[in-house]
């Protein structure tokens, strides 16, 4: 078959589950023999990923400098759409694929991946994630539950392609550096994907406050947490909560690459108590670690973990799942949870993204 040059756009080149997914596909494309450049914008000085990317993907990082002080999230979305645009040529490609609204409404005529819905109050965002579901003329779902709410909202007709998951970077991590975190912080909770209102963090917080009082001697980690948009509205509330409930989160921030599948690998449990997701990719990628997986009860995360994940509707019953979990060995749910993850290979997600490409030819 003739090769096919692919251009996939983001937003970002911080360490967001869909600049992970973005990554990851490219080289999985790359891998299958296409020639694929990766387009996105370089925030506060950024001229590369936030890791090393496989050498037979191309890369453009387009300079995004600071824009004025006061500069709101509305201007700022706008600039990001001008700046990506202004620099992009879509006519180079045969394939141009963008992963969120920003780069879609920047591309032009494209495939987009919807990874989930959300509802913005800031105008210039809710306009952006409008046009960039109906304008794109082929769209991609990492699960069933986002295409069947893409066809409830928007009558409009998904392909399904579930994230990959890098399996044995999880899977087969170093002992010492897992005894590393073990040592920096004893037992511990993990969250990842920061401080923010979609990841459910206030309710999370309220779930370790009753946690404590049965397992006083369990820290709450929460890692990551970069982000295009302003929360340090919710970040103040949040830690105003903390210290009202009087308990102190360890917060690290981002994770360099190299040190998160240690530390995901020395967790107790991982909580994943998100209001809004399209996969979850960071669960699954506790799952392959064979660490204990606590998710908010959401349809899409009924959908994709079943049977290998604890699920809490609310607080409490985070709380319940959470103490069950740290206090319940459960080998089989752990050895379905890897086979899980396991299933889940970039090589087969890029597999069936060349055939929808391919189809729409």
């Amino acid at each position: 078959m003739t090769t096919m040059k692919i251009a996939l756009l983001s937003y970002s080149t911080k360490p967001r589950g869909g600049v992970v997914h973005t990554l990851a596909l490219a080289e999985a494309l790359a891998a299958a023999g296409e020639d694929v450049t990766v387009w996105s914008l370089g925030r506060g000085g950024d001229s590369g990923f936030f890791r090393e990317v496989s050498p037979d993907v191309r890369t453009r990082i387009v300079p995004f400098p600071d824009g004025p002080e006061g500069e709101t999230v509305g201007e700022r979305i706008l600039r990001s759409i001008a700046t990506l645009r202004d620099a992009f040529d879509p006519t180079l490609y045969d394939i141009v694929h963008a992963q969120d609204c920003i780069s879609a409404n920047a591309a032009g005529r494209c495939i987009r991946t919807v990874h989930h819905l959300d509802h913005f109050t800031t105008p210039e965002l809710a306009a952006c994630h409008e046009r960039a579901i109906v304008e794109p003329y082929a769209h991609i779902c990492v699960s069933r539950s986002v295409a069947d709410e893409l066809a409830a909202g928007w009558d409009l007709k998904a392909e399904v392609i579930a994230n990959g998951v890098a399996y044995e970077r999880f899977a087969a991590t170093d002992m010492a550096a897992r005894a590393a975190w073990r040592a920096r912080l004893g037992h511990y909770v993990l969250t990842v994907g920061g401080i923010e209102p979609r990841k459910g963090s206030l309710d999370l917080l309220e779930a370790y406050a009753l946690l404590r009082t049965e397992h006083p001697g369990v820290r709450l980690v929460v890692a990551g947490g970069e982000t295009l948009f302003d929360y340090r509205d919710y970040r103040a509330r949040w830690e105003s909560r903390a210290s009202e409930l009087g308990v102190e989160p360890v917060v690290l921030g981002p994770v360099p690459d190299e040190e998160l599948p240690p530390l995901v690998a020395a967790a107790d449990t991982f909580a994943f108590p998100s209001l809004k997701e399209g996969f979850g990719l960071a669960a699954m990628e506790a799952l392959a670690a064979g660490v204990p997986l606590v998710v908010r009860d959401l349809p899409v995360l009924r959908e994709v973990f079943g049977a290998t994940a604890r699920f809490g509707a609310t607080p409490e019953d985070l709380a319940a799942e959470l103490g069950q979990a740290l206090t319940r060995h459960d080998p089989a749910r752990r050895a379905a949870g890897r086979e899980l993850a396991a299933r889940h290979t970039w090589d087969t997600a890029a597999r069936r993204h060349l055939d929808f490409y391919r189809s729409l030819n």
